[in-house]
């Protein structure tokens, strides 16, 4: 019988004594699709692997927590590739994530203290906030870098990274969709030290908030298999991200993240308590509507990078894992990714 003072019963339901061989091939598969995409984006690892969780049926701050557990491996593991490459600017990896594990830390606390059918919309609501901006940032703007080499300073990163690493925790991912845009819109840091900088700074988060779960709800709202499956595809994934980021526009990409998260979060809220509009006609509509915007994201997105591309322009930048390496002749369409807003041409 259980303890009625126990506050989580119902994350220790949540995860099963054996896990069927399918979810952990799905599970493995989520985390081998969220780390490209992280890979290629610099962003959306947590906010693409928890929304898949949450879609599954898994108790949100059991979601969060699985996802930063396995966080734990990927970013060193990302980490230690970017620092080879010499992707890394270590004063931006301390400035931005010692107080991004502060905010992760307190938005573990902060969601492990609601309860699960609360956590739910409100975690779905978030993670449709920030996939709304990823969806309208790519297709819309692309990636700037046209104030490179300007000082970032400290009273800009540490509010950077309180709000981001707690947004991450609370949402399950969010570092690196509200700290990638953020850094790339300064201009202030190439393109490929504000993905590595921001993916190694992303360790320290993980951490901090893996430990404010383990302290908030312990360890038996946690399936660890699940962690293993997750940090797998990712570890398989992160050598095959520097190829990905190299063949795809991260703008295309982006918009399709985008597109993703917007619509399977709203397919949450549509069923939660707060609007109770499932297995109608209505949640037939409106996801219908989002995903014909998200094809004409897509479309856009693609039409904006060919057009830049024949356009020749000269800030279109490749965003990745290593340094941006001379261009072959014959392999310019393969290398670049017109994730820039135009600069006008000088007279």
């Amino acid at each position: 019988m259980s303890d009625p003072s126990d506050p989580t019963p119902a994350l220790r339901r949540a995860a099963p004594e054996v896990v069927p061989v399918p979810t952990i091939v799905l599970l493995a598969l989520v985390g081998l699709a969220a780390q490209l995409v992280d890979g290629s984006l610099g962003m959306a690892y947590g906010v693409t692997s928890t929304t898949l969780l949450l879609f599954i049926g898994t108790n949100p701050a059991a979601a969060s927590a699985t996802v930063h557990l396995a966080e734990i491996g990927t970013t060193l593991a990302s980490g230690v590739s970017h620092w080879k490459f010499g992707n890394v600017d270590w004063k931006v990896v301390l400035r931005v994530g010692v107080p991004g594990a502060v905010g992760a830390f307190a938005g573990a606390t902060v969601l492990s203290n609601l309860s699960t059918d609360a956590a739910k919309p409100v975690m779905s609501l978030i993670l449709l906030g920030l996939g709304v901006y990823l969806l309208v940032r790519f297709t819309l703007k692309g990636l700037r870098t046209d104030r490179l080499h300007l000082p970032l300073r400290s009273r800009f990163l540490a509010p950077l990274g309180l709000v981001a690493g707690f947004v991450d925790a609370t949402g399950g991912g969010g570092w690196g969709p509200v700290g990638t845009p953020a850094l790339l819109a300064s201009g202030r840091l190439e393109p490929r030290k504000v993905v590595g900088s921001i993916d190694t700074s992303e360790f320290l988060v993980a951490i901090a908030a893996s430990l404010g779960f383990l302290f908030a709800i312990g360890s038996q709202g946690i399936d660890f298999t699940w962690v293993a499956a997750l940090l797998v595809g990712g570890l398989i994934a992160a050598p095959l991200a520097a190829w990905l980021v190299r063949k795809v526009p991260g703008r295309v990409l982006g918009s399709a993240v985008g597109g993703v998260i917007v619509l399977t979060n709203t397919r949450t809220l549509l069923r939660s308590d707060w609007v109770g509009v499932g297995d109608t006609p209505t949640e037939d509509i409106v996801l219908g509507l989002i995903a014909l915007v998200w094809i004409a994201a897509i479309t856009w997105s693609v039409r904006a990078y060919r057009h830049d591309l024949a356009a020749g322009r000269g800030d279109v930048v490749a965003v990745g894992h290593g340094p941006t390496d001379p261009v072959a002749p014959g392999d310019e369409p393969a290398l670049v990714a017109a994730d820039v807003d135009p600069v006008p041409p000088t007279r």
